[in-house]
């Protein structure tokens, strides 16, 4: 493989699948419309629409792999159904041209029976609003002639993550110790997934050319609960472990009356509601990789979080 690596997007995923890659060493070239990413002397960072075909070809160009790692813009169906699968249709295109695999960052969103544990060989034909473009992706991807892997992750927590329900829904109450307040249910088991285990899985993938054109799932920790996760948050930061109340769902579904985030959390409840577990032992033996200790991703979740906040009380001052 040479030595290039291009990755779309700097979010938590693509932002950590370009450090990684560098940080061993390889050339990475960042495409994101701002012009983001890593600083890094091995990280190129260009403005690129990756949904404008006239702009990949001299950026995929020598490139092994594409991490496309674009989500939409917003957390809706219609904004997924808009623009995640024309984007796609033209990185594939594109990366099909030169060569290069394209790896791709995955929920849980399109199995179609998610109260059994689902596992790499599970039906993933689910219909309707987000699970239903999610499923539309993956055939695509499939009947693609460029070659492909996608990794699919549970819930995502680590640095980086933000907008995630044990991201800023969970560590800075923590932090500050109020008590939290969860979605659907504290006590049912649900699968989380540490970000930068998901970037050495799709890394791994994108170099094994025997594991490339199926679906890999990325190595993940036992299922936890709600409550458990924001436990060993509280354990990491030292502070006591607050109160954790579950919101109903139809609490939820009536503040989707008036709120369209309510609306679309709204239509994935059923995750918070029964148990949604994933098993990764199948690719974990594939990738040689197993899931970073919860002790320890909740340490380096705990650590970024208080360094962002306090970067960002710092700010306000100075702006005061």
């Amino acid at each position: 493989m040479s030595d290039l690596y291009v990755v779309t997007g700097a979010g938590p995923v693509g932002w950590t699948v370009a450090e990684q890659l560098a940080e061993r060493g390889e050339q990475v070239r960042v495409l994101t419309r701002s012009g983001g990413g890593p600083d890094h002397p091995l990280v190129e960072k260009l403005q690129v629409d990756v949904s404008n075909p006239g702009l990949l070809g001299d950026a995929f160009e020598g490139a092994a792999a594409v991490f496309h790692c674009v989500h939409g813009s917003s957390y809706s169906a219609a904004a997924w159904g808009r623009e995640l699968p024309a984007a796609e249709r033209t990185v594939l295109a594109a990366a099909g041209e030169t060569g290069a695999v394209v790896v791709f960052p995955e929920s849980l969103y399109s199995y179609s029976d998610p109260e059994r544990v689902m596992t790499e060989n599970s039906p993933r034909e689910a219909g309707g609003g987000k699970r239903g473009v999610r499923a539309a992706l993956l055939r695509a991807r499939a009947a693609s002639a460029a070659d492909t892997v996608s990794v699919v992750a549970g819930d995502f927590f680590g640095p980086r993550v933000r907008m995630a329900h044990a991201g800023e829904r969970m560590v800075p109450a923590v932090l500050a110790r109020r008590p939290l307040q969860v979605a659907g249910s504290a006590d049912q088991p649900h699968s989380f997934t540490y970000v930068p285990d998901l970037a050495a899985a799709m890394i791994g993938a994108a170099g094994k050319p025997e594991l490339w054109n199926r679906v890999l799932h990325a190595p993940t920790n036992p299922p936890l609960t709600q409550r458990r996760i924001a436990h060993a948050f509280a354990a990491a930061a030292g502070v006591p472990s607050e109160k954790v109340n579950a919101i109903p769902g139809w609490a939820l579904r009536a503040l989707g009356l008036f709120s369209a985030d309510m609306r679309e959390l709204g239509e994935v409840l059923y995750q918070f509601q029964r148990p949604f577990v994933m098993d990764s032992t199948a690719s974990e033996e594939q990738l040689g990789l197993h899931p970073t200790p919860l002790q320890a991703a909740a340490r380096e979740t705990v650590e970024w979080w208080r360094s962002e906040l306090t970067a960002g009380t710092g700010r306000a001052q100075a702006a005061a």
